[in-house]
C-alpha cells in the first residue's frame, strides 16, 4: 500500500478567436475528448474537473475546464 502518485493540473480552453468573432466560445466536445484521451494514454486519470467561464477583454467570455489528474509513479 505504498503507492505513489503524481498530479497534473490543466486548464483546457478553446482559442480566443471564437470569442472575438462570436462574442463567446464554448469548448468543442470532440477536441476536449481528444485532450482527455491523449492524457489517458499517458496514464493520467481525471480526479475532478470544474467548468468555468472566463471573461476576457471586458465583453467576451470563453468557456474553460480546470482538470485535475493523477497517475501512479
Amino acid at each position: 500500500m505504498n503507492d505513489k502518485f503524481e498530479y497534473k493540473v490543466a486548464i483546457y480552453r478553446e482559442s480566443m478567436l471564437g470569442s472575438l468573432f462570436l462574442g463567446g466560445s464554448k469548448v468543442d466536445p470532440l477536441k476536449f475528448t481528444e485532450f482527455l484521451n491523449r492524457n489517458g494514454q499517458e496514464g493520467w486519470e481525471v480526479m475532478t474537473m470544474e467548468r468555468e467561464s472566463r471573461r476576457m477583454l471586458l465583453f467576451f467570455e470563453r468557456e474553460a475546464f480546470l482538470v485535475i489528474m493523477k497517475r501512479k509513479m
